[in-house]
């Protein structure tokens, strides 16, 4: 017995994003990023299929340590880096590298009296305000970590954008100019060329807009599975294929009459009769409890309203365009033709948290050939 629920994920389609990735920045290292089970398409399963990959970046140690105990030989950096010492021993043991954004890290690596290969990714805070250090600590910084013992990798200087999904806002532009005359200040005052793959600014969206955001590392993230980190945008727009789609079936469908009133509290009302159709999928399986009546579902390949609220374990949608619609009938959520940030756009919410929020119920399937 099988959920009715499931997901598809697009190993070609996953590939051709990377292609996709690689066209926009042909002189880039890429280091996708696989942080939070790779976004829900799983973590391991995407890792395997790029393999090609120069590197591979997380948020935290353990899910670094999971792709080393699971045979992934790549160089892997984590992006939170450590916050105390059982996290950098398990860090150092597992031949993973590191962002380094403070002072206590920098405390403990200078405590360390073993001596490691590791690469260091230091960071600017150019605007974002989470992690990484001021510009007016950053130099000090990197000297500190030019002098450490255990360090005898590469320093690798890198920021993060925080406005980048809009084109229009100037902050992004503020942003490269701060780390570009930060880095370079550095290279001149420490003698260094810039031949040694040492930055590394863009995200998706730096990639597929901000051009000056290419240097040496590029981090691609949401494009890699096919979704546009841009609002005003779907990822068909840059030529990007979803990896991601997910399905489910009919499994009742019923005549109602003008004035019936469905689901909990009754905020949809028939105002005609109605052939209505439940849908096994709700958000106990991840689809999103705000989605708004009118939210496009595809039934048999075509496109039905959502009605009534979504429920733990269905959603009703409407089928007086579908009379010949069956009990059993295939349903797409969103996948090919019908875009997920679409249905992120009805439920009041970004891609990110739909495909991230997918349960352990709804079953994996992959595939390997592109639409």
């Amino acid at each position: 017995m099988t959920s009715p629920a499931y997901a598809i994920v697009n190993l070609k389609a996953l590939q051709h994003n990377y292609q996709i990735v690689r066209q926009y920045a042909p002189n880039s290292k890429i280091m996708p990023v696989i942080k939070a089970n790779a976004y829900g398409h799983g973590m391991l399963r995407v890792a395997t299929t790029l393999e090609s990959a120069d590197a591979f970046a997380v948020a935290r140690v353990d899910e670094g340590v999971r792709l080393r105990k699971a045979g992934i030989k790549n160089k892997i950096t984590v992006l939170e880096g450590f916050s105390c010492i059982n996290e950098l021993d398990a860090l150092l043991a597992h031949q993973l590298d590191t962002v380094i954004h403070s002072l206590t890290q920098l405390d403990m690596l200078e405590a360390r009296k073993d001596i490691n290969v590791c690469t260091i990714w230091l960071k600017l805070d150019t605007g974002m305000n989470r992690l990484g250090f001021q510009p007016a600590e950053f130099v000090n910084a990197y000297k500190r970590l030019n002098d450490c013992q255990l360090i005898q990798g590469d320093i690798i200087l890198m920021t993060h954008l925080a406005n980048a999904d809009d084109k229009h806002d100037n902050t992004t532009v503020k942003q490269i100019n701060l780390f570009t005359n930060t880095f370079e200040s550095i290279l001149a005052e420490q003698g260094i060329n810039n031949e040694q793959n040492l930055s590394s600014i863009a995200n998706s969206a730096g990639i597929l807009a901000w051009p000056n955001s290419l240097t040496d590392w590029i981090r691609p993230g949401i494009m890699l599975y096919g979704i546009s980190p841009f609002p005003v945008n779907t990822g068909e727009h840059f030529n990007l294929k979803p990896v991601m789609s997910l399905h489910s079936r009919l499994i009742a469908i019923k005549s109602l009459e003008k004035g019936d009133k469905v689901g909990y509290s009754g905020t949809w009302i028939c105002p005609k009769p109605t052939r209505l159709g439940i849908v096994a999928i709700g958000y106990g399986d991840g689809y999103p409890r705000h989605a708004k009546a009118g939210t496009p579902v595809l039934v048999n390949g075509l496109r039905v309203p959502l009605i009534g609220r979504v429920s733990m374990d269905m959603i009703t949608v409407d089928l007086n365009s579908q009379p010949e619609s069956m009990t059993g009938d295939p349903v797409t959520l969103w996948g090919n033709g019908l875009a997920i940030e679409e249905i992120a756009n009805y439920a009041d919410t970004i891609p990110y948290t739909l495909v991230c929020g997918i349960t352990q119920r709804v079953r994996f399937v992959e595939k390997t050939i592109i639409n």
